[in-house]
């Protein structure tokens, strides 16, 4: 066990954040921490690093544990080098350094037995440490997260707010803590920078805990979800995708639960009361004694709304809706990219990606003219009626409350209707008196996509539309613009947005390249990866001809041969695992879980050990019914 917690709660002003959280993390551990804004994520971080205090509950932490954490805002004091800054992680590594050229000086004339031992302890020292590769790793990481070496000499009072967090990000891993605590570590990092990352804490060999609304990123880089909902934690085994399911599972299973709990209350309730005064009053009493001590299973709350963001009726446009041939973009004599081919028609949805700097913002611009192009011949369709949303909020006017900055775009509406529209992104009542300048960043983005889809634009260009939004609000968003009949250009490190949204994507490389390719963000991905794995000298040209992948047909024949008697006995065995068997086996999982918190039981390596060794056999019972019901639902598809 590297920390738990239990039976944790903690209110701010009467409002309860978080109520008798519990939960252990133990060493090796790779964890994503989800919920809604104001769930109370950042809060159990305090809590951990004791920034906070608890209102009731204990957190009990393995002796000497080292807790690092990376928050959303890193700020560096002095006037010290990026370069110098990474290096400040290794301190203890510079203390033996200094000690060890302080020795040398006095070796050159003092040869003593106690001097020439203390020399030895430190270089043991510094090798184990690893004291002759650290420099090797500190710049290896500072690459990683997208400082070149040019950047290496700038001060870190000179740096912009993104770049100072890459840079506690970088200093955060070389700190070889016990626990990473991550919040929302992806914030100011490129595509490229986040695929480092995965790549880098998949090898990580100790624990961490991740904040993030990233779901592509939670995917690939956890193996738990504790989800905080309603002030409570729950558990989960599994990356992001797989806690979809089995959350999904297991509110189903509550909800059967509850019925088959109340229906069995009222016929208690119905023979107490027919019962109390008769000849099986005894029975009648026993029964509401029992019905007293029972304990209810609730009801699963319906989750809150990420909003409504339903675009409406927009005009139809012409059928070619946007067509560059050899753009190139900048400012000025600055060319940041060049031979930019795009044919993008009505309906479909361009994903822009690619490193910060190379362009991607610069092209946006240019597209709906606010800079012109350097080079080659940019051409809008007919009708298209053009709609941005720039990742700065910078259309939106400070000192404005919300329902003024709506009739910017509504003039003419009604208080009523813009009230009535403005409900369906999350603003009710007084909150439309708010002004701009005291809304949350997601507010704020949720205010600018209102004017946006008001506005009944066919064209919809977005420069980081979910960077504001929780996940709720990123899937209401996806939703909206799945549904949505005209087109998208938008510009997105959210790979999951783009892997729901995008039918072709434009990718801004670091060689200078821009390829075009018909897809979405994963299948761009396992293109260029097998292109690179090949050693294909260039990546150009990609495919522009959508291929859709070819049906198995031994698979299809044998779901199409099932009898209705096997058809039947599948389904069967469905309802068993759904209903029985991955309950019992989760319900053993907790138990299992629980004797291990006992502080009995922590004390006892051996008994740690079998439990350990049971708690291993039971995930593999769990994992077990899961493959078995994912290959029965896929013979009866």
């Amino acid at each position: 066990m590297l920390f738990r917690l239990s039976n944790i709660s903690k209110s701010y002003g009467g409002n309860a954040i978080l109520r008798d959280v519990s939960f252990q993390v133990n060493p090796g551990e790779k964890i994503g921490l989800v919920g809604r804004n104001g769930a109370g994520k950042t809060t159990l971080f305090n809590l951990l690093i004791g920034r906070e205090a608890a209102d009731t509950g204990d957190i009990v932490k393995m002796r000497g544990l080292n807790l690092g954490l990376l928050e959303q805002h890193v700020d560096f004091a002095g006037s010290e080098t990026v370069h110098t800054a990474a290096l400040s992680a290794f301190k203890h590594i510079h203390d033996i350094e200094d000690e060890m050229r302080r020795l040398e000086q006095q070796m050159e004339t003092d040869h003593s037995e106690p001097v020439l031992e203390r020399y030895a302890e430190l270089q043991a020292a510094f090798e184990q440490a690893d004291g002759f590769t650290y420099a090797a790793r500190a710049e290896a990481i500072l690459q990683g997260v997208g400082f070149a070496s040019g950047s290496w000499g700038l001060e870190t009072k000179t740096l912009s707010g993104g770049q100072k967090n890459r840079l506690g990000m970088a200093r955060l891993l070389l700190s070889n803590a016990d626990v990473l605590l991550l919040d929302e570590p992806t914030n100011h990092l490129d595509v490229d920078a986040v695929e480092w990352l995965e790549g880098y804490l998949r090898e990580y060999g100790t624990a961490y805990v991740i904040i993030s609304h990233d779901r592509y990123f939670l995917d690939r880089t956890t193996d738990r979800i504790i989800e905080l909902e309603n002030g409570r934690a729950v558990s989960y085994k599994g990356n992001y995708s797989k806690f979809l399911v089995e959350r999904e599972l297991r509110r189903e299973q509550q909800q059967r639960e509850y019925e088959n709990q109340r229906s069995m209350i009222a016929k208690t309730e119905e023979f107490i009361r027919r019962n109390l005064e008769g000849q099986k009053t005894k029975q009648a009493k026993s029964r509401r004694n029992m019905l007293e001590r029972l304990e209810r299973v609730e009801a699963v709350r319906s989750e809150k709304s990420g909003g409504n963001f339903k675009l409406k009726n927009v005009e139809r446009a012409g059928n070619n809706v946007l067509t560059t041939e050899d753009l190139s973009i900048g400012y000025g004599k600055k060319v940041l990219a060049s031979g930019i081919n795009i044919s993008l028609h009505r309906g479909g949805a361009l994903g822009i990606i690619g490193g910060n700097g190379t362009g991607k913002t610069t092209l946006l611009k240019t597209l709906i003219g606010e800079i012109r192009e350097l080079d080659g011949k940019l051409t809008w369709g007919t009708k298209t009626n053009i709609g941005y949303y720039s990742q700065n909020l910078d259309d939106l006017h400070e000192g404005n409350d919300i329902i003024s900055e709506m009739r910017r775009v509504a003039p003419t509406a009604e208080n009523v209707e813009l009230r009535s529209f403005l409900a369906r992104f999350l603003f009710f009542g007084e909150d439309i008196e708010k002004r701009v300048r005291d809304l949350s960043g997601g507010e704020k983005g949720r205010l600018a996509l209102a004017k946006l889809i008001y506005s009944q634009k066919n064209v919809l260009v977005l420069d980081e539309p979910t960077n504001h939004l929780d996940i709720p609000a990123r899937e209401a968003l996806e939703t909206a613009l799945d549904e949505y009949p005209g087109t998208i250009v938008t510009v997105s490190h959210d790979r999951f947005f783009l892997d729901r949204i995008a039918t072709q994507m434009l990718s801004f490389e670091s060689n200078g390249d821009v390829i075009e390719y018909a897809g979405n963000y994963t299948e761009f991905h396992d293109w260029k990866a097998d292109r690179l794995r090949s050693g294909a000298v260039s990546l150009s040209p990609a495919p522009t001809t959508r291929h859709e992948p070819a049906a198995e047909p031994e698979k299809a024949a044998s779901a199409n041969n099932l009898s209705k008697n096997q058809l039947q006995k599948i389904e069967k065995r469905i309802r068993e695992i759904e209903e029985t068997e991955i309950a019992a086996a989760e319900a053993k999982i907790g138990k299992i879980g629980e004797e291990m918190a006992v502080p009995e039981n922590t004390s006892d390596p051996e008994k740690i050990r079998a439990l350990a060794a049971e708690l291993q056999q039971a995930e593999n019972s769990l994992k077990a019914l899961y493959a078995e019901w994912e290959d029965l639902l896929a013979q009866l598809n």
